[in-house]
């Protein structure tokens, strides 16, 4: 039997090992561990599993629903699922299409009048506020032209000023945990995870935030390993025992924008810096030039204590993650404004 190491998989696919870890979390695939070799192993069938969920994502199904599509052996039950997405589908498209009719008009009886000093009031015009009030659209899409699939995803997953919130990270005193090595952010998570269980941090402070970044990144070591750095805010005074170090971050202005955990990386990433930072007309990098650091992006994990309790705790059976499909994180690029 041959087996893909999670590495061969990641470049073949182009798909972050942490999403690859990811969707083993919740349950989506399995790896294989085999005797004295520190990294995960896939065989032939979860690559066949992995390309069929790599597919659907694309067509934007989310990922509790493709879990009932690889467990249903049920035709019907599948046909169902696609046709409740395809549903939502419509309803976007009837309407942008509305949308687009509306502004058509705005366009066509301003050309009329042209060469008149008119006012535009739209609230003369009872049909054009009847058509407004019908508006079914339940999340913003851009309406793909090319039927290729990709150049389709491509553009759906530009971002407007409307899905990016500009935020100020204050300076705070932080607890790290730092794992170089295999799986390095599942290794530094239960570094971080027993130190905000023993120290009670949910009790003594309640507005901790968490934020991680890779250190180093992929590709600056040799032997093709790479680190990850956890990041909790505590009271100042709280002490931090080995191997967890406490430090002070000088927080500043980012650009945030909420994601799910499956699309931290190609996705969401590629969105924030090239779909909505490129070209912008107010906005800059302010990043750092090392990529040691991951040149001071950071990744915000919300909702921190509400994922570290057992999952019962939550209503989950015990074979479930409660971060699983509801687990959600702001990415933050440092910002500055242009002169």
């Amino acid at each position: 039997m041959h087996l893909l190491t999670i590495s061969e998989i990641s470049k073949q696919f182009n798909i972050s090992t942490r999403t690859l870890r990811y969707y083993e979390e919740i349950g989506l695939i399995q790896s294989i561990k085999k005797e004295d070799y520190a990294y995960r192993t896939y065989e032939e069938e979860t690559i066949l599993r992995l390309q069929q969920i790599l597919i659907l994502r694309k067509l934007r199904i989310p990922l509790k629903q493709i879990a009932l599509i690889l467990k249903n052996e049920n035709t019907a039950a599948i046909i169902d699922t696609f046709q409740k997405n395809l549903a939502e589908v419509d309803e976007e498209i009837t309407a942008l299409s509305t949308i687009r009719s509306i502004i058509d008009t705005f366009i066509t009886r301003l050309k009329e009048n042209i060469h008149q000093d008119i006012k535009l009031n739209l609230l003369d015009d009872t049909a054009l506020l009847e058509a407004m009030d019908a508006l079914t659209l339940q999340r913003k899409l851009n309406d793909p032209k090319a039927a290729d699939l990709q150049s389709a995803v491509k553009q759906l997953n530009r971002l407007t000023d409307r899905d990016v919130r500009i935020i100020y990270l204050p300076p705070c005193t932080v607890a790290t945990a730092h794992y170089i090595g295999p799986d390095p952010e599942n290794n530094a998570w239960n570094m971080l995870k027993d130190f905000v269980q023993k120290a009670k941090l949910a009790q003594i402070y309640p507005a901790a935030r968490c934020f991680g970044f890779n250190h180093p990144n992929p590709g600056i070591l040799e032997n093709g390993l790479y680190g990850y750095e956890f990041q909790v805010s505590i009271p100042e005074d709280l002490e931090v025992p080995a191997p967890l170090i406490k430090k002070q971050i000088k927080g500043g202005l980012y650009a945030a924008y909420a994601i799910l955990m499956d699309e931290i990386d190609g996705i969401g990433w590629n969105r924030l810096l090239t779909g909505w930072l490129k070209d912008h007309p107010v906005w800059k990098d302010n990043m750092n030039p090392s990529g040691e650091t991951m040149y001071g992006l950071l990744e915000e994990h919300l909702n921190l204590f509400g994922f570290l309790p057992d999952p019962e705790a939550f209503g989950f059976s015990s074979d479930q993650s409660p971060a699983g499909y509801l687990q959600q994180v702001d990415l933050l690029l440092p910002v500055q404004a242009k002169k």
